[in-house]
This record gives C-alpha cells, structure tokens and sequence, in this order.
C-alpha cells in the first residue's frame, strides 16, 4: 500500500508549486491565480522512505459562489478523506486569515496527522515570523520555500517519522504505482462530457464536473480497477482550436493535455452526438495517431435522441467518420451516453483488448507464411527505369505498438497504397484492433538474384 499524502490549504499558498517541487516535475499548473488547481491530481514517487501517493488540490475557500467552486470544495474535502497525511500549507509572507482558520478546522474534524508548513519561505527573516501560525493548533510550522528547494530535508525526515508512526511499511526501492495499469486518457472539445464519463464509470463524483467549458485544466489521474484489471483513467483538459486557445493557465492545460497522451497506452476521444465532427476532433486523433497510441473513439450524448431518429443520426454520424478520420479505420466506434451510464463499460473492454494487442507479438513462421501468401495474392509494383521495387522479408521489431520491418530492393519507389495494402492485410490475418501498426521499410544490402 502507499502512503497517501494530501496537499491542503487556502488558494495561492504555492501547494502546486511544492507538489511540482517534491514528484520532481512540472505536472500540477503554477499561477498566482487563485483557484488554478480545480482537481485532485496524483503522482506515484518514492518519498521519505515510503511508495508514497501525493494529491494536489485546489484551495479550500469559505466563499463558494458558484458551483464550480463548490465541487472544488468537495474535492479537497474527498482528498483530506483518503489521505493518511495532510500537508497544510500557509503563505508565511501574509497575515492568517479566516480561510487558513476554515481549512484548519476541517483539518482537525478529520482527525488525520497533519504537519503545517510555512511556505514562502524565500529568506531566513520570514523564518522567524511563524510564531503566530502556533494559532491554528497544529504545533511548530516547518519553514519551506517550496519555489527555491528550501527546507525540505527537515520536511521529508518529520513525513518519514510520521508515515512510520502511522505504520505504513518502508521501500528502499523506488516504484511506479501504475507502472502495470492500463492508462486510459479521456481526451475531447471542452464539455463534451469527459469528466461526466469518468464519474458514471466510477459511479460517483471524481472529478468536477459543470456546464461551463473549460472547468478541468489539468489531467486528473484516477485509479481503478474492473473485471480483476487495474485501469488509470487520465481526465484532460478539452482541446480547443489554436486560435480559441487564451493564453496563460489555458495553455498549460493544453500541454498537459499533449503530456496525458504521450503517458497513455490507450486515448478515448469523444465526440459530440449532437455537434457532430469538428476539425479539431480530427486535430486530436492525429495527435494520438502521430503518438502511436491505441484509439477509441466514443460518440457521446446519444441520450439526446431517440428512436428511429436516433438510428438515422447514428448511420450518417459513421458515415462521415468514415470520411473524416479515414486514416483510422482500425479505431473502434462506441455510442454512448455518460448521463444514462450506457454502453460505458465497453470502453473498458475495448481498452483492456487494445492494451493486449499493443503489445502482440507475432513468430517468425506465422511472418514468413503470410508474406508469401501476400506477394502472390498482391505482387509488389514499382518501377523506374530498369529499378524494380520488390519484397524479400519481413520481421517485427517491436510492441507496443506493434511495428514491422520489410527488406526491400528500390523500397524509395514503392507507391504508397502498398504500404497501406501491407497494414490492411497484416490486420486482416492477426488482428491488432484499436492500435497503429508501424512499417518500416528496408532498404536491401544486396541487389536481388533475377
């Protein structure tokens, strides 16, 4: 089990800003912002000693005005709920105030462990100004600035003495937690339902979900398990167009967004029932395609039809996928409605299929048999002047995704459609749905015996 660690505390404390510092990266979004970080985000590193599970999330407030806010208060409140150790952060360059007061006394209702840090920390004067945070009832502060690396030594000795104390069995290895998890990423246009289709999987509220565009900026990670697997669903950011894309925080979403595709073995990209195929749908599948993942392509919203209706929006809805995102004919088409629960699960066997076959491995024998049958069904055809493109072998050189070399003579006049032949029919014989196949194509050492 690893230890779970959650970071708390009033907006614009620099909780962001220690998480980057402590997991050794830029994942959670910085910015003097107040509010920036709406969900909880995850990270699995080695810490003090212990596989350690570390929780960002946005700043408990006592002013919630609209219900974005109120679900970001739901969320910190959910992570105080499932952390073995709290991380209250305060801003040690600024009076207390009635929202430090707030956070604290959620703190103490919890009855977890909780070590306060003073942050901001940037010169050794400030140090000295913390004998006022003795007011929030949690003991001597630890002086940190999480933006310069200071003080956490002392922090991570007083979380490996607490973490001992509570019982969590020591690592002396470092360990990815998800390292064996199929990592599904929700990827789409902003409100097109992401959030809405990872809270209907887990049954209850995972991530904020809201009407307004744009409510998740970073990649919320959740972990899972269904039908004995375990799954890491990655909730993004929507995707606008480059010239909808406003600068500052959004931007950074939009990375995140690019990042949670690199780190996933499988993307889920959902479109709008109703809205139907945008350009930048085709943006997003091209993206993943370029990144080699596995695809999935899900149609949500269908609960706003039904009937015959529905059934004739459906056969035009895959007739103009068929047109607009013909480069991926292999990637599984899944209507669904996250509002009614329907058909989501099938998302989860398609992933766990996709994962399997990423990662398959074809003999030798099996190659060599298929290639033969291939060149005569289909004889290479190439040629310019006395050069003539031809196929001698073919072997796979790697998984994940599935990728194949083919030795050739004059392989740079090989006319495109045969390479897309060679896809068509290494899938036709062995399989490999929702997943790219690359082919590489050799050049030969030696000049062909005629």
């Amino acid at each position: 089990m690893s230890a779970v660690i959650a970071l708390v505390g009033r907006p614009n404390t620099g909780k962001s800003t220690l998480f980057n510092r402590l997991i050794g990266k830029r994942k959670a979004i910085e910015s003097n912002i107040p509010g920036t970080t709406r969900d909880r985000l995850y990270e699995s590193f080695f810490y003090a000693g212990h596989k350690t599970l570390l929780v960002d999330t946005g700043g408990i407030e006592l002013d919630n005005t609209g219900d974005i806010e109120a679900d970001v208060q739901e969320q910190s409140k959910l992570a105080i709920e499932g952390a073995d150790l709290i991380f209250f952060l305060v801003d040690v360059k600024e009076e207390l105030t009635s929202e430090d007061f707030h956070a604290a006394d959620l703190l103490r209702r919890s009855k977890k462990p909780v070590i306060l840090i003073a942050n901001k920390c940037d010169n050794p004067s400030l140090g000295d100004d913390r004998f006022n945070l003795y007011e929030l009832g949690f003991g001597e502060p630890i002086a940190v600035s999480a933006l310069h690396a200071g003080g956490l030594d002392h922090l991570e000795k007083l979380t490996n003495k607490e973490l001992e104390t509570l019982g969590l069995p020591a690592d002396d290895s470092e360990n990815d937690e998800f390292k064996d998890h199929i990592k599904i990423a929700f990827l789409g246009r902003p409100n097109v339902g992401k959030s809405t289709m990872v809270n209907a999987l887990f049954g209850k509220k995972r991530v904020v979900v809201s009407d307004v565009p744009g409510t998740t900026r970073d990649a919320a990670e959740v972990p899972f398990v269904y039908d004995d697997k375990d799954y890491l669903l990655i909730d993004t950011a929507g995707v606008r167009r480059r010239g909808k894309i406003e600068k500052g925080i959004e931007k950074y979403s939009i990375l995140r967004t690019m990042q949670s595709i690199s780190q996933a073995d499988v993307c889920v990209l959902m479109l709008d029932f109703e809205t139907g195929i945008a350009n930048q749908d085709c943006h997003v599948s091209q993206y993943i395609l370029e990144e080699r993942k596995g695809l999935i392509i899900v149609v949500n919203k269908v609960d706003l039809e039904s009937g015959d209706i529905r059934e004739s929006l459906t056969n035009n809805f895959i007739g103009k996928l068929k047109h607009r995102m013909a480069y991926v004919p292999w990637a599984p088409v899944v209507f669904s409605s996250a509002k009614e629960r329907k058909n989501i699960f099938q998302i989860l066997n398609l992933a766990a299929e996709i994962s399997n076959e990423r990662v398959k491995e074809v003999s030798q024998e099996d190659l060599n048999v298929w290639l033969d049958i291939v060149l005569t069904k289909h004889p290479p055809r190439g040629r310019k002047g006395k050069r003539e493109f031809s196929v001698l072998s073919v072997k796979q050189i790697g998984s994940g995704p599935p990728s194949f070399e083919f030795e050739c003579v004059w392989p740079e006049i090989m006319h495109f459609s045969y390479a897309r032949f060679l896809e068509n029919e290494l899938r036709s014989q062995f399989g490999f749905t929702g997943t790219p196949v690359h082919l590489k194509f050799k050049k030969a050492k030696f000049k062909a015996i005629r």
